[in-house]
């Protein structure tokens, strides 16, 4: 099921979140996650419009909408690759013309993910807060 953030959801979405990211980039050192988690609470979730996935009665992903930016699309690892991170973007995609996302080059199953989806990248840089090589992702909406 598909449904707003609520605060209570917290403690559930740090959690997916650590455990996706770690996954996704054990090339950050766990300074960054640490770092990252509060921001994540005290500064990005309270900012953003936050969908969540719930199975079962339990957040098992999310996405982070900041205009049409996606700040973060996570699923916990034992549910990827059951369509659960489609069905999250094609939520947020419905009421936008287009998203926009960065991914880090070393995130293989993040960036086959958005590959996948139909991104396509319009630029390439370093991430300036961890010096590793990122990507500018895209995708224009259709029928928005």
């Amino acid at each position: 099921m598909i449904r707003p953030y609520r605060s209570d959801d917290l403690a559930a979405v740090l959690d997916v979140w650590h455990d996706a990211s770690l996954e996704a980039h054990a090339f950050l050192d766990e300074g960054f996650f640490a770092a990252e988690r509060r921001a994540l609470a005290g500064e990005y979730l309270p900012r953003s419009e936050t969908t969540v996935y719930e199975a079962d009665g339990q957040v098992v992903g999310f996405v982070s909408m900041l205009g049409d930016e996606v700040g973060g699309l996570f699923v916990a690892p034992p549910f990827q690759g059951r369509g659960i991170g489609t069905s999250l973007l094609d939520h947020v995609a419905a009421s936008r013309s287009q998203l926009e996302l960065s991914v880090f080059e070393g995130n293989v199953g993040g960036r086959r993910f958005y590959d996948g989806y139909g991104f396509r990248v319009v630029e390439h840089r370093v991430n300036e807060d961890v010096g590793f090589p990122e990507l500018r992702l895209r995708i224009e909406v259709a029928d928005s």
